[in-house]
C-alpha cells in the first residue's frame, strides 16, 4: 500500500467537516481539563487534526509512516505557525516517544493493519506511551460497513485540474475489501496521466478488538458510535473506542 499519489490528493476527497467531528470527539472524551495536553497523533496524515490541536495549545507529536504525509503535515505546520514533533514510524513498532495523556488514530488507519497480531503489538506500543490515567481515542470500520457498504462501492471526484475514482471489492479473506484507486492528474501539457494504487483494509468483531485491548492492558474500554455521541445499532458505519489506562 503506497501513500505517494493519494497524500497529494487526501485533503481535496476527505470531507472537512469530518475533522471537526474528531476534534469534538476528542475534546468529549480528552482525560483531562488542563489547559495543556501531550498528545501523540498516530496516522497523522497532513496534520489537520494535529495543528488543530497545536493551535489550542497542545503539546503534539504527530507519527506516520508515510514521508509524503509528513511532508504536507510539515508545510501545513509552518503555514500555520504553530510547532508540532513530526515522526517517521511504523505504529506497530513505536518506540517509547514520552508519557501522553492523549493518543489518537483516527480514519480507520488501523484497518490497514492485515493481521490481529499487528493491532496487538499497536496497541502495546500506545499503552505504554501513555501516562497512567491517560486515553487512548481510536476508530475502525464496522463489519457492516466492510461487509455490506463497501463491496460494489463507487465515488467520483472531479475539479479543474484532477480527476480521481475509488471503487471497492469485497476480498477472499473475511472482513476485508480491496480499494482501487485511480487518479488523472493533468500535467503541464494539458494531458492527462493515469496513475492507480490499491488499498486494503480489514476489520475485526468488536470482541476481538476489545479482547486485544484487554490483552495489552486497558482496565476500561466503551465503544460508540457517531463520533462517541450515540450507541452502537446494527448500522453502524464506524465504531469510536475510548480506551483508560
Amino acid at each position: 500500500m503506497s501513500y505517494q499519489i493519494f497524500s497529494h490528493f487526501y485533503d481535496k476527497v476527505m470531507d472537512q467537516t469530518t475533522y471537526q467531528d474528531w476534534l469534538a470527539f476528542i475534546e468529549r472524551y480528552q482525560p483531562t481539563k488542563k489547559e495543556t495536553l501531550s498528545i501523540m497523533e498516530l496516522a497523522c496524515g497532513t496534520g489537520i487534526i494535529a495543528v488543530e490541536l497545536a493551535k489550542k495549545g497542545h503539546q503534539v507529536t504527530g507519527v506516520d509512516l508515510s514521508d509524503d504525509m509528513l511532508a504536507l503535515a510539515y508545510e501545513r505546520m509552518v503555514e500555520e505557525r504553530v510547532s508540532l514533533q513530526l515522526v517517521e514510524a511504523d505504529m506497530r513498532e513505536l518506540e517509547e516517544l514520552g508519557s501522553f495523556d492523549l493518543v489518537t488514530c483516527f480514519s480507520d488507519s488501523l484497518c490497514y493493519l492485515p493481521e490481529e497480531e499487528d493491532l496487538a503489538l499497536v496497541f502495546k506500543g500506545v499503552y505504554d506511551n501513555l501516562a497512567v490515567g491517560g486515553t487512548f481515542l481510536f476508530d475502525v470500520h464496522s463489519l457492516y460497513q466492510m461487509n455490506e457498504v463497501f463491496p460494489g462501492y463507487q465515488y467520483i471526484y472531479q475539479d479543474e485540474e484532477d480527476a480521481f475514482l475509488w471503487e471497492s471489492y469485497a476480498l477472499e479473506v473475511e472482513n476485508a475489501v480491496e480499494h482501487v484507486l485511480t487518479f488523472f492528474v493533468q500535467e503541464e501539457d494539458g494531458r492527462f496521466q493515469r496513475m492507480q494504487e490499491i488499498h486494503e483494509e480489514r476489520s475485526y468483531p468488536l470482541e476481538t478488538y476489545q479482547a486485544l485491548l484487554k490483552a495489552a492492558g486497558f482496565a476500561q474500554v466503551e465503544v460508540k458510535a457517531d463520533f462517541g455521541q450515540n450507541e452502537l445499532e446494527a448500522t453502524t458505519t464506524r465504531w469510536f473506542f475510548v480506551c483508560q489506562k
